[in-house]
Order: structure tokens, then C-alpha cells, then sequence
């Protein structure tokens, strides 16, 4: 296994974790751009903006780019997040070349006006269409109630009226600035001739414009805040709380983890025990999210309406229970393990290796080896996820409940 990296004349990193011994290679662009670079004018342009990638280029047609992944064999795909958004595929590596030329040409896209207004349409379904499933916007909801003035309350998907209004020609401003190669980086993992990938991407990316990206990095100041929404065909409760966690590059954010494993993983966990396996709740589970400048620590539970204040009294219980019920050697040794065996599994396949490479180097500009991810784990100390147990009790929380009754 060896790491790779080169930055080219016009300021594209590529970066690579080489393993001749694997079968496959993966390999994807990871553009520094989310929702929270969006202006409230162009609220969902960046999600909007991954859509049209695939709608054709100057040398291809949307038919030729579906029938040249098709051709390929390959796993692809493409997600928006708050902070990046990523283009990626999974090919055999004698195929390298041709995924290789495929991706970089959908990363200068045409943005054509009869494209745009057609697939206009299809983000206005998904919204739609999100807004009908479970939780049913909740996530959206908490997060603009948390963040309010900071650039991460900005939807990913935006909203009716923001994308409805969105213009073409603001969605070609936006790409010009965002897709500048400085503010790329273009991954790989596998079986990947390094030297090969270099070479050709410098010769298809020589006339990319370089251009002068920047992004807001303030400390959020949430204010502890309770929302109940009604939506009546829900059939459960859903309420889902964020409070605040480490950011992307604290170290701190292995001991959070490590708790949020120990509390409310989604078998085993002091949340599972107490709510899921007693059929108290359908789900029961606390999460991280990482940030460049801030991180959130989640508590999400589904279960019947008549059930949630009980049920979430119970939750409340096991956080308050910091210094009645301490963690346990046993409970961090079975977190790690968990997390330590997810690691070491998921890294056997390429694509898994991807995102931990892309998304390293996107955020902290940093590679880092399985060895070295999982030491990070095995240095966590009782104390270290006391301590931040011990912090929940006193949490500056945002609350977010849906459900198809106005609660009592």
C-alpha cells in the first residue's frame, strides 16, 4: 500500500492510496462545495448543479454519458453534502483511462437551458418527495433551528421557491467560481497506475480556468430551542435533537464517536437495551456529524406517538446518568471493537477507501491509514468518554419532534 500525491500547474490535487494487490479500482472528483458555500438565492444550487454533470458535455449527450457508464461496468454515482460534493465510480483497472476521461469531461458540463428547465422539475419532485418521507423534514427543520444565521442552515436541497427561481446562468456563475481546479481534488484507491493518472489528467484538465474560492468559517451559537411540528399521515413520533460536538479536525472526535456508540448505537447500546429490545421504540440511536468549523452530537428516536414523552424521558434518564452510571471498561472495549471491525472490513473494497482518502484530504488535508485510524480508536481512555459524557447533562440542545398529533 502506498500514498500518492501530485498537484498540478493549475492548482487539481490528486491523491491515491495504491494497492497493487487489489482486483478493482475506484476513483471520483471531490469538489470543495455544498450547500453551505449557497447564497439564500441559490439556495440548492450546488445539488442541482450535480444533476446537470450528467446531463452531457461539449463531446457528449446525456445518452452518451448513461451508455459510456453502462459500457464501463462501473459502480458510480454522485451525492451533495453541506461541505462537498463528489462524482465517483468503481471500474476494473484496465479501465482506468476510459473512467478517468468519462468523469473529467462530466466535470465541465454544457448547462444548457432545455436541460436545465427539465431537470428543474425532477429537484422540485424530490423535494416533494422528501418532504412525504419519515421524518418528514426534520432533519432540515433542527438544523436551521441550531444553526439559524450560519451558512450550514442551508438546505441541500433548497427549497420550492429557491430552485423554482434559480437561473441557468446563476448556475454557470456558481460553477465557474466552485468548480475552479484549486478547489478540487480528484481521488483514488486500488489497483490505480499513479503515474498514468497524473499524466492524463494534466493533459485533460490544461484549460481549467483557475478562479478564487474562499468559505465562511464561524462558530455556530445555537440557543437550546424545542420545535413540534404536526404532519397528520405520520403514524409515528419522530425527534431527532442536535447538540454540539467536535469539527472534522479535533481530536476529540474519536472519543465522541466512541460515545455516541456506547449510548446509542443500533444494537447494544445503552438507547437499544432501554427502548429498541424492550419494543419501546422502533429506533433509538445517537450519532456525530463533523464540520470544518463545528460538529454536532445526534440523538434520533422513532417510536408511537402515545410512547415519545416516555420514551423520550428515558433517554433523558440515560444522559443524566453520567455519574450514577459510568462507562464501563466493557462498554468501551465493546465500542472499539465495533468500530475497529467496521474499519478494517469496509477498507477491503476500493470504494470504501475512496471516501476515506477524498474526504481525509477534502477536509483536513490529511491521509490516513486504516493502522493509523483504528490507533486512533485504542488511544480513547475511560476518562476521555467520561468527560464528554459528563457534558451532555448540561447540553445547549435543539429538539425537533414530527409526528401526526400536536403533543400533550
Amino acid at each position: 500500500m502506498q500514498f500518492r500525491h501530485e498537484v498540478l500547474e493549475n492548482g487539481l490535487e490528486i491523491v491515491a492510496e495504491v494497492n497493487p494487490d487489489a482486483f478493482s479500482q475506484s476513483l471520483g472528483y471531490f469538489v470543495r462545495t455544498g450547500a453551505r458555500d449557497e447564497t439564500p438565492d441559490i439556495a440548492g444550487v450546488s445539488h442541482f448543479l450535480e444533476h446537470m454533470m450528467f446531463k452531457g458535455t461539449p463531446t457528449r449527450s446525456s445518452l452518451d454519458v448513461n451508455r459510456a457508464l453502462d459500457d464501463l461496468g462501473s459502480q458510480s454515482n454522485a451525492y451533495t453534502s453541506e461541505e462537498q460534493t463528489v462524482y465517483y465510480m468503481s471500474v476494473l483497472p484496465e479501465h482506468q483511462l476510459a473512467a478517468l476521461d468519462l468523469l473529467t469531461d462530466m466535470m465541465r458540463p454544457t448547462l444548457n437551458q432545455e436541460d436545465f428547465e427539465t431537470e428543474k422539475q425532477v429537484i422540485l419532485e424530490e423535494i416533494a418527495m422528501y418532504d412525504d418521507q419519515p421524518p418528514y423534514g426534520a432533519m432540515e427543520h433542527a438544523m436551521e433551528a441550531y444553526f439559524r444565521d450560519h451558512p450550514l442552515a442551508t438546505r441541500i436541497l433548497g427549497t420550492r421557491e429557491t430552485v423554482t427561481d434559480l437561473k441557468a446562468e446563476a448556475m454557470r456563475a456558481y460553477h465557474r467560481q466552485r468548480y475552479a481546479p484549486g478547489n478540487v481534488v480528484l481521488a483514488a484507491a486500488g489497483a490505480v497506475d499513479f503515474d498514468a493518472l497524473v499524466r492524463e489528467t494534466q493533459r485533460r484538465t490544461d484549460r481549467w480556468e483557475p478562479a478564487i474560492t474562499d468559505r465562511k468559517r464561524i462558530a455556530p451559537h445555537p440557543v437550546s430551542t424545542d420545535v413540534a411540528m404536526v404532519h397528520p399521515p405520520a403514524t409515528q413520533q419522530y425527534t431527532l435533537e442536535y447538540s454540539p460536538g467536535p469539527n472534522c479536525t479535533d481530536p476529540r472526535r474519536y472519543v465522541y464517536r466512541i460515545l455516541a456508540s456506547i449510548l446509542g448505537d443500533d444494537s447494544g447500546s445503552r438507547m437499544f437495551w432501554e427502548l429498541t429490545d424492550k419494543g419501546l421504540a422502533d429506533l433509538a440511536v445517537a450519532f456525530t456529524n463533523e464540520f470544518e468549523d463545528c460538529g454536532l452530537f445526534g440523538l434520533y428516536l422513532a417510536c408511537a406517538p402515545e410512547q415519545q414523552s416516555e420514551n423520550w424521558e428515558r433517554v433523558e434518564h440515560i444522559l443524566r446518568g453520567a455519574r450514577s452510571e459510568v462507562i464501563t471498561d466493557k462498554e468501551l472495549q465493546l465500542a472499539k471493537n465495533k468500530v475497529r471491525a467496521g474499519m478494517i472490513l469496509a477498507s477491503e473494497r476500493p470504494s470504501n477507501r475512496l471516501f476515506s482518502i477524498g474526504n481525509g484530504w477534502l477536509s483536513r488535508r490529511k491521509y490516513e491509514t486504516v493502522r493509523e485510524a483504528t490507533a486512533n480508536y485504542e488511544r480513547v481512555t475511560l476518562d476521555d468518554v467520561q468527560e464528554a459524557f459528563d457534558k451532555l447533562a448540561n447540553r445547549v440542545r435543539v429538539r425537533v419532534s414530527v409526528g401526526p398529533e400536536p403533543e400533550a
